[in-house]
């Protein structure tokens, strides 16, 4: 799609001269990088080994610590970003009151439960204007939640912009809408996997001055959509290596999952034994 041809051809020309960050990063990007599940970092660990001795260099190194009440928000917003990662990126699909669509990811999102089927979303309040987004969740009560995936992470990073209230998200991305079956919000087709969700709380205050600053969303999944040729062999459950989800870190950048490997819950039948005869107090 040439931007030229489209609507908001003064905003679109200023997308389009905005440099790719590929080219200042010391690799391309190899879209056929395999996926691959590797032994956990020391299979050989035994009950009470702790962490891996050698392999760190931090283990000597002083603590800083931070007093969030004595930090700017904006020194909190870059220090906990870059720590909390990776996060899982909620694009979200709104429609405000008068028919306008919107489009937007945001990675301050969870799923909270299974049983009922909850995920989380919150949205900070710029001093600018409210997020469309989450004026348009608290006045319809509707939302549909796209994972991002590697093949349309350019175009799903556009609908961050905050460009004025007509520009169309989806024009600019070039993404395709698809109907949704009980919301109006429609998913993201080139989404591999689509949330259907309905508003059943929200919002948070701010401690200090009862002001709101940020808005908490729980949203209740009503249908999913997924895409088969994403579907593990059993049909039920998503393979990570076909999905190729993207995660956010710190600032503006993003990661991609090509590594993997497992874990086993220990079972405590199998190591009560051990664990009693270690001779350790045990509460």
């Amino acid at each position: 799609m040439s931007v030229k041809l489209l609507p908001q051809s003064s905003f679109l020309s200023y997308i389009s001269r905005t440099p790719s960050r590929r080219w200042h990063s010391s690799k391309f990007f190899d879209p056929y990088k395999s996926f691959q599940s590797t032994s956990s970092p020391q299979p050989e660990w035994k009950l009470g080994d702790g962490a891996i001795k050698g392999l760190s260099e931090h283990g000597k190194s002083p603590r800083k610590t931070w007093i969030l009440d004595e930090m700017s928000t904006k020194d909190s917003y870059k220090l906990l970003t870059s720590a909390i990662i990776p996060r899982p990126i909620a694009f979200i699909s709104t429609i405000a009151e008068d028919g306008t669509p919107n489009l937007a990811p945001f990675s301050y999102f969870s799923m909270i439960s299974h049983n009922p089927p909850l995920l989380s979303v919150s949205f900070s309040l710029s001093p600018r204007r409210p997020k469309d987004t989450r004026e348009n969740i608290l006045a319809t009560k509707e939302f549909t939640v796209n994972i991002i995936s590697e093949h349309f992470i350019e175009a799903a990073n556009v609908t961050a912009v905050e460009a004025p209230a007509d520009v169309d998200e989806w024009i600019i991305s070039g993404l395709t809408m698809e109907p949704s079956s009980q919301v109006k919000p429609a998913c993201v087709k080139e989404s591999l996997f689509s949330m259907e969700s309905t508003l059943l709380a929200h919002d948070i205050l701010d401690l200090k001055t009862s002001d709101v600053t940020n808005s908490l969303v729980l949203g209740l999944i009503k249908q999913v959509h997924v895409n088969k040729s994403v579907l593990a062999e059993n049909g039920l459950v998503l393979d990570p290596a076909k999905l190729r989800p993207v995660a956010r870190l710190g600032g503006n950048t993003y990661a991609r999952l090509t590594d993997t490997f497992d874990v086993p819950r220990p079972d405590w039948k199998n190591i009560r034994d051990a664990v009693k005869g270690s001779g350790k107090n045990l509460r």
